[in-house]
């Protein structure tokens, strides 16, 4: 079995704990306004098996046993590619590596499967109510809802990660959304805020496409932080009302 892996990266520190090696799997039925890897919306053509993948992590595996790391499988959407995924995340338990999965849960079903291999969800959230969900991302929000269901159930613990543009997440009503909505979700060990930007531009001029994005100015981070915190106080509040009553 081949998979259609856009990149891979090592010595990642942003994605899950530890030193990571991240595997960044092709396909994506998501169009997010901010969207900063276009190139990976298509599946592309399959170039690697699973045992030349385990090959090529299995070297750094030093690294990752010295620093409480491990591998880290983003996208793209990798849950697209999930019989692949099954197949390398077994193998990769029997060397006793830690794995994450980096999603907005918009894959192709066999979750409970999946996740009972997975050590870590970083859970990309979008937007918190169906409205502003399908705008951001041309999708319904119930596709998510699904996997968070099954990750509920899993009980695994959650990195939830939030990209804040200006103009539309950085403002009082929307976190108090937000704070809400992630009340549905168990074992939420982190959230991180993560400040729109401008990196992943000129490849939506390399590949020819439109940027919806290109006007808005990028998150300045000193806010997005004092965001973050202010959201915290909120979130936090939230659940400890939930849990009095």
């Amino acid at each position: 079995m081949q998979a259609s892996v856009n990149s891979i990266e090592t010595f990642g520190l942003v994605d899950g704990p530890g030193i990571r090696t991240v595997i960044f799997l092709n396909g994506c039925k998501l169009r997010c306004l901010y969207c900063h890897n276009p190139e990976t919306w298509k599946m592309g053509n399959k170039n690697y098996s699973v045992d030349e993948l385990v090959t090529k992590i299995l070297r750094n595996k030093p690294y990752f046993k010295r620093n409480n790391g491990g591998v880290t499988f983003s996208g793209g959407e990798p849950l697209l590619q999930i019989d692949f995924l099954l197949d390398i995340c077994k193998k990769l338990k029997e060397e006793g590596i830690h794995i994450a999965l980096d999603t907005a849960g918009v894959g192709i079903g066999k979750y409970e499967e999946i996740l009972s291999l997975i050590d870590l969800v970083l859970f990309d959230i979008k937007h918190p109510n169906k409205e502003g969900y399908k705008k951001l991302t041309g999708m319904d929000i119930s596709l998510s809802e699904k996997f968070i269901e099954c990750l509920n159930k899993s009980d695994k613990p959650v990195w939830i990660r939030q990209v804040i543009v200006p103009g539309m997440m950085d403002n009082d009503a929307y976190l108090q959304e937000l704070a809400n909505y992630l009340q549905k979700i168990k074992n939420i060990e982190k959230i991180e805020f993560l400040p729109f930007h401008h990196l992943g531009f000129s490849k939506y001029d390399d590949l020819k496409l439109d940027n919806p994005l290109k006007d808005v100015a990028e998150m300045d981070v000193k806010k997005c932080q004092e965001l973050q915190e202010k959201f915290i106080e909120i979130y936090n509040d939230i659940k400890s009302n939930q849990n009095s009553n």
